[in-house]
């Protein structure tokens, strides 16, 4: 009766410790979250949605006037959807084949190699791609652009969605494979129209993951699309988006207001992003 006592109580308390780290650890993100929203909720209107960033003058007379700062980060969003959406054209057809290699060529040499990489490459430093592309595609190109901002996104995405695309095919049953090469199909038919749709949540949700993490990157685009204040369509053209945005109005003290606006705007993408990919991953496993 006593060890049976002695169990439910370190049962008891073994939840409790659990519990109280895991509350432990969401305080701060909940912190995060209610302070960025309490001082950006403020800007976030229509404007914020369809209009430029302003300039100094304009925002130190709203400022002064205890009005809200005209203008938005319209030149933000697009030049953030151009550079992510290229990014992900990139980085994503090799991705999955990288990982489909892997995959199928588990213990080779040349996969160890190839994996070995692409580890050290998931972390390397963001300003160490943004500088590495700055050399090998700004200067050659004699300019800033959308398109320097969208190789770095796509080296730093290429790595996370080859190893979710290799994790997801490797948690599908051999048999799988097996039943289809027994039906007569290629190997490439199995790969593509077997394997790949078989584990289709799991490589997508390894894309969004890869897309929220350089939603938000600021140090390579300072070397590689610099900015601009205008909304610019031109991919060869200087390009800004919403973190290199928080990043010019942190150094203006008449725009700290967007800085939190933009924020949480580019918080909120970056947690729906994650719930996204949660679900999926969710219903996929089911």
């Amino acid at each position: 009766m006593n060890k049976l006592k002695y169990r439910s109580w370190k049962n008891k308390f073994g939840v409790f410790i659990i519990c109280f780290f895991s509350l432990l650890t969401a305080i701060p993100l909940f912190a995060i979250i209610i302070k960025v929203f309490v001082k950006g909720i403020r800007q976030i209107n229509f404007d914020f949605f369809t209009k430029t960033t302003p300039d100094t003058f304009d925002a130190m007379l709203a400022v002064n006037n205890g009005e809200v700062i005209p203008g938005g980060v319209a030149n933000g969003i697009v030049g953030t959807l151009l550079m992510v959406l290229m990014a992900a054209v990139v980085a994503v057809p090799p991705g999955i084949l990288c990982g489909i290699y892997l995959s199928e060529n588990k213990k080779g040499r040349f996969s160890s190699i190839v994996r070995f990489v692409s580890d050290i490459l998931q972390g390397t430093p963001s300003i160490v791609i943004g500088i590495v592309v700055y050399a090998f595609i700004v200067v050659p190109m004699k300019g800033y652009s959308a398109v320097a901002g969208a190789i770095s996104l796509a080296i730093m995405m290429l790595p996370l969605i080859v190893r979710s695309t290799e994790e997801s095919l490797n948690m599908l049953p051999s048999s799988l494979k097996e039943a289809g090469l027994a039906l007569g199909a290629s190997y490439s038919s199995v790969v593509f129209k077997v394997l790949l749709p078989s584990a289709f949540g799991g490589i997508f949700t390894g894309i969004l993951l890869a897309v929220s993490r350089v939603i938000g990157e600021t140090a390579p685009l300072m070397l590689t699309a610099l900015g601009s204040s205008m909304v610019q369509w031109n991919v060869l053209r200087p390009s800004s988006s919403i973190s290199l945005l928080i990043w010019e109005c942190y150094n203006d003290p008449n725009m700290q207001s967007m800085i939190w606006s933009a924020s949480l705007f580019l918080l909120f993408v970056v947690l729906l992003l994650n719930f996204i990919a949660k679900r999926i991953s969710l219903k996929w496993r089911m």
